[in-house]
């Protein structure tokens, strides 16, 4: 059985298959399912734009066939839990997480490492081939670095700071990254809920 991941975001693609690679599944990104769309993300918060994915995914695919789609992105406490689901269009959608990254790291100047607490979300949709949804939401939890660090990461990782590890999550190992990540742990239970389908 393959499944369809409602991304055509690659970095994002290649981390899911990587997390995925033990369960006993073909992953299909979008192009490679030969599904080309603009989908609108016009829900309010993480799990909605998560289920409009994946339900638009799954009407545009083959009949018969699982849609896994995520929504996922950074909320900064100090900055009302912004830019939370316009993460990616943070500053517009072209403009590079360099920049997007430096702006936030403006944005606190001057705030102290207890105020600078934020999270990364990722809320998960899977759509049977039946039509059912099954849903999964997990965190990964730290705070707003002073500057980017690492080069493992990609998007925001390279500011959020993980005080445990006393490093950035784009300075973490992949394997370790995949373990405590937010997209690591909301996979990790949609696999749970998907392995008695799929077995």
């Amino acid at each position: 059985m393959n499944i369809i991941f409602a991304t055509n975001n690659q970095d994002k693609y290649n981390e899911i298959k990587e997390i995925m690679q033990e369960f006993p599944v073909g992953i299909l990104s979008m192009r490679e399912a030969g599904i080309d769309m603009d989908i609108e993300e016009n829900g309010l918060t993480f799990m909605e734009n998560a289920i409009i994915k994946a339900r638009a995914v799954y009407e545009a695919a083959s009949e018969g066939m699982l849609v896994i789609a995520d929504d996922s992105g950074l909320e900064v406490d100090y900055l009302n839990k912004e830019p939370g689901i316009y993460s990616a269009r943070y500053l517009g959608v072209d403009t590079s997480y360099r920049i997007k990254n430096q702006s936030l790291i403006d944005r606190l100047s001057g705030v102290p490492d207890e105020n600078r607490t934020a999270r990364f979300v990722c809320a998960i949709a899977a759509i049977l081939p039946n039509g059912d949804l099954l849903t999964s939401e997990e965190t990964m939890e730290g705070r707003i670095d002073y500057q980017e660090s690492g080069e493992n990461g990609f998007g925001y990782d390279p500011i959020f700071y993980l005080p445990e590890y006393k490093m950035t999550s784009a300075s973490l190992s992949k394997e370790d990254k995949n373990a405590i990540s937010h997209r690591g742990k909301a996979l990790k239970v949609m696999k749970e809920k998907l392995s008695d389908y799929i077995s």
